[in-house]
């Protein structure tokens, strides 16, 4: 699957991230190896201890500072045709201060919020600047998804549904969590994606912890089980899928709470349009759920974004007001969960289209009960 994004859109997006900067009054934008650099250049570089940084400057084009080393893979990105100018260091020399004495002066300067420590500060002290962090930027930008990033969402739901389509044939009694996610984390590859991000099988008791991963725990017959999947295609976005099964008879319990929960997550979906605050879409779900008495089961958000990463902005959280746009798109993936016995999670990634939900994802939401 090749990359949604051409070198136009490169090139637009740092105009716009330029622009953004001097809005904030920023004389300069510092971006590492990461999400953030691969959204502004296309080039996925590896996080390293040699310093390779983006550099956007008031005033000055940018340029991408870069160990000699490394110039091989740089130039072989999309940096290449885009035709930023590099500055390549040698082992011998200091980049940070070769950086500093191309940026000049400043007062005030952006570094993207996941730079090493190490690095935001040693650009501290050879800047003698104030440092921000250029989420506010960056962020803003990669929350709204181009029409091409959300059919690379879509691509990347399709593929995750495939595997889950299969899951009733791993999952069944007698067999170990970890064999069932060794049974996924091929299906995930062989689905279309370029490497498994993440596998949840969470059986019985294990289902109340939302993270829990996979363990030698024997899946029993009348298990709930609750299945969360992930993965990055070759076009660099994720995909990410809970739904819950039960291999056998399910606990009443547990069907008087999995039917909250289904209504609670497709009203939250439903809900879905441009100028919603994000917060609204969490108390939807979460008042159905607390309504029906499951208030202190559903422990975490209801969602959040996701793009190039699995968990990226927008957060679907109570104290984000922030309202939906077109082309936001985010997880919807309220929970249930009864420690000690089981637990439920139904997820789907939305994109908030100009009139109102589109879905990444066209599995079943009802309990799948199995054999």
């Amino acid at each position: 699957m090749a990359s949604p994004v051409t070198v136009e859109d490169l090139q637009q997006r740092i105009v716009a991230a330029q622009h953004g900067m001097q809005t904030q009054g920023w004389g300069a934008m510092l971006v590492s190896p990461g999400p953030d650099l691969a959204y502004l250049t296309g080039y996925d570089a590896i996080p390293l201890e040699r310093l390779t940084c983006l550099v956007l400057r008031d005033g000055g084009d940018p340029f991408l500072v870069v160990p000699e080393l490394e110039i091989p893979a740089a130039e072989a990105s999309a940096v290449g045709p885009l035709g930023l100018d590099l500055l390549p260091w040698s082992e011998t020399e200091d980049p940070f201060a070769k950086t500093a004495a191309m940026i000049g002066p400043v007062t005030d300067v952006a570094v993207d919020n996941h730079m090493w420590a190490e690095k935001t500060l040693r650009f501290a002290e050879v800047l003698s600047a104030r440092l921000a962090l250029a989420g506010p930027v960056i962020g803003s930008l990669r929350m709204r998804k181009s029409v091409e990033e959300i059919e690379a969402l879509r691509q990347a739901g399709a593929a995750i549904d495939a595997v889950h389509a299969q899951v009733p044939q791993w999952l069944t009694a007698g067999r170990t969590e970890r064999e069932v996610a060794a049974d996924i984390e091929r299906a995930i590859v062989e689905a279309g994606h370029a490497r498994v991000d993440f596998v949840i099988v969470a059986s019985g008791p294990n289902g109340a912890s939302p993270h829990h991963e996979v363990s030698d725990r024997v899946i029993a017959a009348g298990d709930p089980v609750v299945v969360d999947i992930g993965g990055t295609t070759a076009a660099g976005y994720c995909s990410d899928e809970t739904r819950t099964y039960c291999v056998g008879e399910p606990p009443t319990a547990f069907l008087d709470y999995y039917a909250v929960l289904q209504r609670a997550q497709w009203a939250a979906v439903q809900a879905v349009r441009p100028g919603v605050p994000c917060e609204d879409i969490d108390a939807i779900a979460r008042d159905i759920i607390a309504g029906a008495g499951y208030g202190d089961l559903f422990i975490h958000r209801t969602g959040h974004g996701i793009g190039l990463q699995t968990h990226e902005e927008p957060y679907i959280v109570a104290g984000n007001a922030t309202p939906l746009e077109d082309g936001f798109a985010f997880s919807i993936e309220p929970g249930i969960y009864s420690a000690g016995n089981h637990g439920a999670r139904i997820e789907d990634i939305v994109v908030c289209g100009p009139d109102g939900p589109l879905l990444m994802n066209d599995r079943p939401r009802d309990l799948q009960v199995i054999g």
